[in-house]
């Protein structure tokens, strides 16, 4: 039986040979086969590793039986190839949710309080008073209803929003009371024709690439913000650009992007009712912690021959 468990050079390697007891734990560059051998391990001895990138060459490790994703999105790891079927997937997921949460708060804040104009009358030293909006008795709609979402949702109840959210139709409300949950196509436009914000809080996969693309943006108010908390790809590009220079809607948060970084060349920079991030919601210092507790919970499971938490569905993609 492969016993042997690798982990990145630079983790915590004490706190996993903790967590993994007897089963050796072997600290290592990369995990293509020389990076292997000259960690002292036979790559055929191999049976799990953690913190593992799409862009890493598995290939050499024959005996393979579980990998640890350090990230939440796990699409890179679902291209035809990329793992044998019988090796177990397991990811972060859920360990920013917390900050997505804020960060996706924040930007319904600023959009809806006009906050760039107040940066930009700052930059010129000139007072400028004027009358914005509040988030109080307005409708969020969250698209995707997992672990960020249903936090968001209690984060904004607090702030008095109504809240309603779209699902899986097989999904589990886990989330706060109050929320109508809606599935399908008919949830899908009936969110976006009633929300004054609608967040995108869904997984890349297959089914939600292009969700939301021109004719769906029409479903919204003009007086609606966008905001993209998980990954880009969900919303098209090209009508989104359209509709915020029409004033289709009044404005969008950006933090996932199709492409990323967002070149330079993109209108999304300039436009006065956009806000920009750099796919930068999660990057606290909390997300790794809590993203190191799920993996060291896993290789103790693992190492006792338990059910591993965040079993990526590769039918679902996530």
């Amino acid at each position: 039986m492969s016993r042997a468990l690798l982990v990145k050079a630079g983790l915590d390697v004490d706190r996993v040979r903790e967590a993994a007891g007897e089963r050796p734990v072997h600290p290592v560059r990369g995990f293509d086969r020389e990076a292997v051998l000259a960690a002292g391990v036979e790559p055929g001895e191999v049976g799990a590793v953690l913190r593992a990138s799409p862009r890493d060459d598995l290939s050499a490790l024959t005996a393979l039986a579980w990998v640890h994703s350090g990230a939440a999105g796990v699409d890179g790891w679902l291209a035809p190839g990329k793992l044998p079927d019988g090796v177990v997937l397991t990811s972060a997921v859920g360990n920013g949710a917390i900050p997505l949460a804020e960060h996706a708060l924040m930007l319904m804040l600023m959009l809806s309080r006009e906050a760039p104009r107040w940066f930009a009358a700052q930059q010129r030293h000139v007072w400028d008073r004027f009358t914005h909006g509040e988030l109080a008795g307005s409708t969020l709609g969250i698209i995707g209803y997992g672990n960020s979402g249903q936090d968001l949702a209690a984060k904004a109840q607090a702030c008095h929003m109504n809240v309603q959210a779209l699902r899986r139709a097989s999904g589990r409300d886990e989330g706060p009371g109050g929320v109508e949950v809606r599935t399908g196509r008919g949830g899908l436009e009936q969110l976006l024709a009633t929300s004054d914000h609608v967040v995108v809080t869904a997984p890349w996969t297959p089914q939600t690439q292009d969700l939301i693309g021109a004719a769906e943006l029409a479903l919204m108010k003009p007086t609606a913000f966008l905001i993209v908390i998980s990954r880009g790809g969900i919303v098209s590009e090209a009508p989104l650009i359209e509709a915020l220079r029409t004033g289709a809607i009044a404005g969008a948060g950006l933090d996932a992007h199709a492409t990323e970084p967002l070149p330079a060349s993109s209108p999304l920079w300039d436009l006065e009712n956009v806000i920009v991030t750099p796919h930068n919601g999660a990057t606290t210092r909390a997300t790794a912690d809590r993203g190191t507790e799920i993996m060291l919970d896993n290789v103790a499971r693992w190492v006792r021959g338990e059910e591993l938490r965040n079993v990526v569905d590769r039918a679902r993609g996530y």
